[in-house]
C-alpha cells in the first residue's frame, strides 16, 4: 500500500482501420481503459506504452485530446514508451506524453499525410469493361480510380492534406517546445531511429517503461 501505482496501457495496431480478428485503435475503444487508468487515486502517473505505425489522422488526434483531457482532470502525469514504432498517428498520440521514452531500435516520426491508390483506366479499357457511374454533383467521383486523374481534383485533395499537416506540425511544437531542433527534414515526414529522435527533441530519453 506503500508503494506508488502506476497502470500501464498498451496502444499496439494502426489507428482507425480494422483488420481481421483485430480492430484498429479508436477512441471508442479505448474510453473505457483509458478512464479506468486515470481514475486510480493513488497513481501518480499513467504509463502509456505505444506501437502503432499510425493510421486515421481524425481518431489519432481525438486519441490525444481525450488523453491530455484526463490528464488535466485528475492531475496526473503522462509517461510514453515507444516500442518498435511510433509514427505518423502513432507518434501523434505519443504526444499527449509528458514524458516519451524510446528504444534505442524504435522508429519515431514521420510527421506527414499520405494518401495513395491506384489508376485502373488503362486496364478496363483493355479488357473492354464499361463502367457506368451517376452522379449528382460534378465532384462527386473526385480521385475515381477508374477515371482519369484531374489536376483539380489532385490540387483539392492536396489542400486537405496541408491543412492536416500544419495541424500536425502545430501540435508537435506546442507539445515538445523548445526541446525541438530546427533539423529542415523534421515535418518532412520522415522517420527516426530512438536516438536521432531524442536528438532532434521529438522524445526526451532513451531507455525501458
Amino acid at each position: 500500500r506503500d508503494r506508488p501505482v502506476v497502470p500501464v496501457l498498451r496502444l499496439s495496431g494502426p489507428i482507425g482501420m480494422n483488420i481481421p480478428l483485430k480492430p484498429g485503435l479508436t477512441l471508442a475503444a479505448l474510453e473505457t481503459p483509458l478512464a479506468r487508468a486515470f481514475s486510480i487515486k493513488r497513481a501518480p502517473a499513467i504509463a502509456i506504452v505505444i506501437n502503432s505505425p499510425g493510421g486515421a489522422a481524425v481518431q489519432s488526434h481525438q486519441i490525444y485530446q481525450r488523453i491530455r483531457a484526463l490528464a488535466a482532470e485528475k492531475d496526473k502525469k503522462v509517461i510514453v514508451a515507444v516500442e518498435d514504432v511510433a509514427a505518423s498517428g502513432g507518434y501523434m498520440i505519443a504526444l499527449a506524453g509528458d514524458e516519451i521514452l524510446v528504444d534505442q531500435g524504435s522508429i519515431v516520426g514521420s510527421i506527414g499525410v499520405v494518401s495513395a491508390g491506384f489508376g485502373f483506366t488503362k486496364l478496363i479499357d483493355r479488357i473492354g469493361v464499361e463502367r457506368r457511374v451517376h452522379t449528382a454533383g460534378d465532384r462527386k467521383v473526385m480521385l475515381d480510380p477508374f477515371r482519369p486523374e484531374r489536376k483539380e481534383d489532385v490540387e483539392h485533395l492536396k489542400s486537405l492534406q496541408a491543412d492536416i499537416h500544419a495541424m500536425f506540425i502545430d501540435l508537435v511544437k506546442t507539445r515538445r517546445g523548445a526541446a525541438l531542433s530546427d533539423d529542415p527534414d523534421l515535418f518532412s515526414g520522415a522517420f527516426w531511429s530512438g536516438n536521432r529522435a531524442v536528438t532532434l527533441g521529438l522524445a526526451d530519453r532513451g531507455g525501458e517503461l
